[in-house]
Formats: C-alpha cells, sequence, structure tokens
C-alpha cells in the first residue's frame, strides 16, 4: 500500500511538473510574439510617417522648382537637365534593406550640401525675403527632417551596421560659375532631388512591406 502511495505521489508530481513546464513554454512563446508584434508596429509607423514626409517634400519641391523658374528669368527649355554639376545620381543602390536604407541616407548628406550652395547662390542673386529663399530654406530643413528619419530608422533597426560614409568621400560641389551657370545648376539640383524624392518614396514603401511583416493571428481562443 504504501508502494502504491508513493507511486501516485510519484505520478502527481510528474503531472504537475509536466504543466508548469507546459505553462511556462506558452508564457515565452506569448511574450516573443507580444516583442515581434510591437517591432512590427514600430516598424510600420516609422516607415509610414517617413514615406508621408517623403511624399510631402516631394510635393514642395515641385512648388519649389516652378518658383524658382519663375525668379531666374529666361533660360531655355531643357536646361534643368544639363550634365556636368557633379549632381548626385538620383537613383538609389542595394540590394539588402539595410544597404537601401543607406544609399537613402547617403543620398540626402549629398543633396543637403547641393542645396546649401544653391541657397548661398541665390542669396546674391534675389532681393533679401524672397519667397525662393525661403522656399529654398524650407527644403534644407526638410531635407534635415527626413535624413534624421532614415538615420533614427537605421540604427534601431541595424545597430550592429554604421552607417557609410558618402562614395567618394565628401561632396563634390561645382567651382565658381557665372551667374547663368548658376541658375541652370540651380535648377538641375532642385529637379535632380525630385526625381530621388520620387525614387525614395517607391523604395520606402518597399521596404515598409518587407520588413514590417504584420504578426501572425494567436490561435489560443480558437474552438471557443
Amino acid at each position: 500500500m504504501n508502494g502504491h502511495v508513493k507511486s501516485m505521489n510519484f505520478q502527481q508530481r510528474a503531472e504537475t511538473a509536466a504543466t508548469l513546464l507546459c505553462f511556462l513554454l506558452l508564457l515565452a512563446v506569448d511574450s516573443t510574439k507580444t516583442v515581434a508584434a510591437a517591432r512590427n508596429r514600430e516598424c510600420s509607423s516609422d516607415l509610414e510617417r517617413t514615406l508621408r514626409l517623403t511624399k510631402l517634400i516631394h510635393r514642395q519641391t515641385g512648388v519649389l522648382i516652378k518658383t524658382y523658374k519663375a525668379f531666374q528669368g529666361e533660360m531655355g527649355p531643357g536646361v534643368c537637365k544639363a550634365t556636368g554639376f557633379d549632381v548626385p545620381d538620383p537613383n538609389i543602390s542595394g540590394l539588402e534593406p539595410s544597404e537601401r536604407m543607406a544609399s537613402m541616407y547617403t543620398h540626402l548628406q549629398a543633396f543637403s550640401s547641393h542645396l546649401k550652395r544653391v541657397q548661398e547662390q541665390q542669396t546674391d542673386l534675389q532681393l533679401p525675403g524672397s519667397i525662393v529663399l525661403r522656399k529654398i530654406n524650407e527644403s534644407r530643413v526638410q531635407n534635415k527632417r527626413l535624413s534624421s528619419s532614415i538615420n533614427c530608422f537605421y540604427h534601431t533597426f541595424f545597430p550592429n551596421l554604421p552607417l557609410p560614409e558618402p562614395a567618394g568621400g565628401p561632396t563634390t560641389l561645382p567651382p565658381p560659375q557665372t551667374v547663368f551657370q548658376q541658375k541652370i545648376y540651380g535648377c538641375v539640383v532642385l529637379t535632380t532631388y525630385k526625381v530621388f524624392l520620387a525614387n525614395m518614396s517607391k523604395n520606402v514603401k518597399t521596404l515598409k512591406s518587407k520588413m514590417c511583416r504584420k504578426a501572425p493571428k494567436s490561435t489560443s481562443n480558437s474552438g471557443r
């Protein structure tokens, strides 16, 4: 009888231990799902804000280009697509999400330098308080906001991958130019920047669909 009682007690303890183990495993799985869901929400939210900001700056740049042209006088058709000014290529490179994010960041840094040069040149060509100067300054501020957004997202989701320096070192700016060359250069910078922003919008949208996967729905309540 005593042996039978001992056997029963051992069996009960084994069943209790097994139940506890299953409970702990379920807690671990639920915790992992919760962390994954929170990370996905953060990813989606961050990239959605970046996408909205990119689209906004793209629209604002379109308005800036029209205003810029109106204040430059006669320049002729097609001059805003001229080459030879070392303006960044508007295409985004890289195969992995981290590489494409890094490409966006380095492009924004390069365009920041060119926008600053355009503002400096237009300061000498426009009257103080000109709407052109105001809109170029707004564009530079928005560029910094977008750059900070990409920087923050990159370091959050790729903490072990440092952002690379722009290819070729510091951004190359054009040598001294004539007034007419300055007008063309500014238009080329703004036009190319607008193309880059369109490319960036497409890339951010694609990255959002690839990186921010929805967490699978819980099946714990099924059958109730």
